[in-house]
């Protein structure tokens, strides 16, 4: 008898660590996970180009796409973008399986960042979530999955997926480490999470196939951790001048994303980093692109503050500002650009 169709994961080799201790803390197990780092700048429009498939076919990944869109701050424009920040296959001896978040811009613009090779049910929705950052509930360390790993290679090493054992290894077995990741209380009806038979594991823990967005997934990514609509569309941004000086700023609220652009004449070697006794989290864009991400930091700089050392273009760049804590960080800091 055929296994399930299983979606699998593209994860950036810098993110493949080994996993930690996956004891469950007070509140139970987590679902629909967004690795830390990888979601957009809230309010960002994300162009989508199709790189074939028939208009039925596209249709449905449309229609699923704003299933996602409906609720959180963000935007899909489907178009021959040359530039596209999310490129859809659809080869059906390639499975389905996506980037996450903004992974993509890790990849050639003439390669694919998300494949489509079966619309089951809601596999279009699913592969969305993970391209606007979300990741399995089953690569959660609360998951609380204890794989039957003999039953789970042989099922996958036949059809429809034909997996080799280091595939399934990678993309069954694979947990994210505590401090990568964002979470909410388990949800059995997330769209996230894939259908697996109680034989998979050796606790009898079963899962159930998911073909609609359930009320979680709509809170989770609505959110202060994701895309809360708050401020629909992108926050304003305050210029930066480059040089000594620095701009003295605050995160005045939980989940509060503070927003500087800044333009670059002269090519070279440049610095964006913040001061401060405040923990944030610095990520940049550009050139002329608010969702084509640069880079991003956390504690590069003096003590818990970020630092970005890179070679800029001329053009105009984005840098996004947040603390660590989405849930409850605030304070002070300053940030600033200056030359090497």
């Amino acid at each position: 008898m055929p296994g399930p169709h299983v979606c699998f994961d593209r994860i950036l080799p810098r993110d493949l660590i080994r996993p930690v201790e996956t004891r469950p803390g007070p509140g139970g197990r987590v679902r629909a996970i967004a690795p830390k780092g990888k979601a957009w700048m809230n309010g960002s429009t994300l162009r989508v180009r199709f790189m074939g498939g028939t208009a039925a076919e596209q249709s449905v990944a449309k229609e699923q796409a704003a299933w996602w869109s409906a609720v959180a701050n963000l935007r899909f424009d489907f178009g021959s973008h040359p530039n596209a920040d999310i490129r859809i296959t659809f080869d059906e001896n390639d499975g389905a399986w996506s980037m996450i978040g903004t992974d993509a811009r890790q990849i050639p613009a003439n390669q694919a960042t998300m494949n489509l090779g079966f619309l089951d049910g809601g596999t279009a929705g699913h592969e969305f979530g993970h391209a606007i950052g979300l990741a399995h509930e089953h690569s959660s360390p609360l998951g609380g999955m204890q794989w039957n790993e003999p039953v789970v290679l042989a099922a996958l090493a036949g059809p429809p997926n034909f997996w080799d054992p280091d595939t399934t290894r990678h993309n069954v077995f694979f947990k994210y480490s505590m401090d990568q990741i964002n979470g909410t209380q388990f949800d059995p009806d997330s769209i996230m999470l894939y259908a697996f038979p109680a034989s998979w594991t050796l606790n009898g823990v079963s899962t159930h196939a998911n073909d609609v967005l359930s009320n979680l997934d709509r809170e989770f990514v609505a959110g202060s951790k994701m895309y809360p609509k708050s401020q629909p569309g992108l926050p304003a941004a305050a210029t930066l001048t480059i040089g000594p000086g620095r701009a003295e700023a605050n995160i005045g609220k939980p989940g509060e994303e503070d927003l500087y652009r800044f333009q670059v004449v002269d090519p070279g070697a440049y610095v964006i980093d913040t001061v401060g006794p405040t923990d944030v989290y610095l990520k940049l864009f550009g050139p002329n692109n608010p969702t084509a991400l640069i880079d991003e930091d956390d504690d590069s700089g003096l003590g818990l503050n970020p630092s970005i050392a890179t070679q800029l273009m001329p053009g105009e760049y984005f840098a996004q500002v947040r603390h660590y804590d989405r849930t409850s960080g605030t304070g002070k800091y300053s940030i600033g650009v200056r030359k090497r």
